[in-house]
């Protein structure tokens, strides 16, 4: 049988994400939303072929036909509806970041594992051909000795966007650092401890560009960079150096719409790619599907998310600014 999945929200990712994919896979129907604006839901419903339409979020939450929850809400409601929807007996797909800080990602990953329901954060490159191949490199030993790893997403956002908002849970680190902090974390294969990290602000606490330096088990170094609003527009790369070798990546992110994977080993340069389908985002609604219906393992799971919630709330605190709070009901 298909997972039947409601949408909370008439969020804009929700088609990329998940009404796309979820067409040609045949685990999964998409069969509900619900938006605080019940005509911004009914006119996304239509839009999108979604045949229900819930008046609230607890009415969607309260649905016996809906087995599993996309919860694409502002970061500071991720771990409040996430919550819920685990106790109304709903597997659930959260968008990154998982919660709003690292408190609050335990009590939600406590809750979920009592659950025994399928809980993972969306991390959807994760899933991607282009880093199993990235991880692929690093096992096979031909960069040698892991010396330092570095990852950046840097992107303009509009001054207006709800992700500038302190309320929210907003901030570059979190919209924007959450990825590169996975990233760094997922080729490391080890969790990092902070030494420096430095924050220009957009407003009071809320950060436009974040720039944080970090140590490893064993010695290894990384790096981290992240904005919405600064010099550099657009930046998602990857590099990993190594006692042998190095590897770098562009657009680790989507690599469907385009990607470069370069290695050099004793001066010899190689390029590589992958096939860029399945796209990130059909690549983890299949994650998603087989974990629910075959109870297949995946990555990004609540402990995974916990600990990429420690680095940011690490960075944060090293930036001397506020950890992130959950928005007030």
């Amino acid at each position: 049988m298909a997972i039947r999945i409601g949408i909370l929200g008439a969020a804009r990712i929700a088609p990329s994400a998940l009404i796309e994919p979820a067409r040609t896979n045949a685990d999964v129907e998409v069969v509900a939303v619900a938006a605080r604006d019940q005509k911004r839901a009914s006119a996304f419903a239509k839009k999108h072929g979604i045949g229900k339409v819930h008046a609230s979020y607890d009415a969607l939450l309260d649905d016996s036909s809906v087995d599993a929850i996309y919860n694409p809400l502002p970061n500071g409601l991720h771990g409040r509806w996430t919550i819920a929807a685990i106790e109304a007996g709903k597997h659930v797909l959260c968008e990154k970041p998982f919660a709003a800080n690292a408190a609050e990602a335990e009590k939600v990953a406590g809750i979920a594992k009592r659950s025994g329901k399928v809980v993972m954060e969306a991390f959807h490159y994760r899933y991607h051909a282009l880093t199993l191949r990235m991880l692929e490199i690093i096992a096979s030993g031909e960069l040698g000795t892991l010396k330092r790893v570095e990852a950046s997403f840097c992107f303009p956002l509009p001054i207006d966007d709800i992700r500038w908002d302190w309320n929210l849970a907003g901030g570059s680190m979190m919209d924007a650092g959450c990825y590169p902090t996975h990233l760094v974390r997922t080729l490391a294969g080890a969790e990092p401890r902070v030494t420096r990290a430095s924050a220009k602000l957009r407003r009071p606490n809320i950060d436009r560009l974040v720039i944080a330096e970090l140590e490893f088990p064993g010695g290894a170094t990384g790096s981290i960079t992240a904005s919405m609003l600064s010099s550099r527009l657009v930046r998602i790369g990857g590099r990993v150096l190594g006692s042998e070798g190095e590897m770098r990546v562009t657009n680790f992110l989507a690599p469907q719409y385009g990607h470069s994977l370069q290695v050099k080993v004793k001066g010899i340069r190689r390029k590589e790619s992958v096939a860029k389908q399945p796209t990130s985002y059909a690549a983890q609604l299949n994650a998603f599907a087989g974990a629910v219906l075959r109870g297949a393992p995946f990555p990004t799971t609540v402990d995974d998310a916990v600990a990429n919630m420690r680095v940011i709330d690490a960075i944060y605190a090293a930036c001397g600014l506020p950890k992130r709070e959950p928005a007030k009901a």
